[in-house]
């Protein structure tokens, strides 16, 4: 587990930030268009500072950003914050894909190999 202050890499700091529920609501809320805080705390089953914390953790990760215009925070969705996640998870699926591949290619191999074997 990563702890405070200790040096992430900005995929850490989405993942953190997509790791909890209540975070996820509010992005959800956010993917239909900008929201003030109030706003976004209404669903949410928290205090209002609460609300703010997790917003403070998704403009961290950079997923969410916000503008103060008068007395109002208005809160956006940042889409871009995602793309490390996206080559993240598509150089590992890659990896994992050929990793597969190796295994069907081993066993179709040994039940040449093995005429009768049973497979499992």
């Amino acid at each position: 587990m990563l702890k405070r202050g200790s040096r992430r890499e900005p995929v850490d700091h989405v993942f953190h930030a997509l790791a909890d529920p209540n975070r996820r609501v509010i992005l959800e809320r956010l993917s239909r268009g900008p929201a003030s805080v109030s706003e976004l705390a209404r669903p949410l089953p928290m205090s209002l500072p609460a609300v703010v914390q997790h917003l403070q953790v998704l403009e961290t990760s950079g997923l969410v950003s916000s503008e103060k215009i008068g007395r109002v925070r208005s809160c956006r969705i940042e889409p871009t914050a995602l793309r490390p996640v996206e080559q993240w998870i598509s150089a590992r699926r890659s990896s994992w894909e050929r990793r597969l591949d190796r295994l069907g290619d081993y066993l179709a191999e040994s039940d040449d190999v093995r005429p009768g074997a049973r497979r499992r």
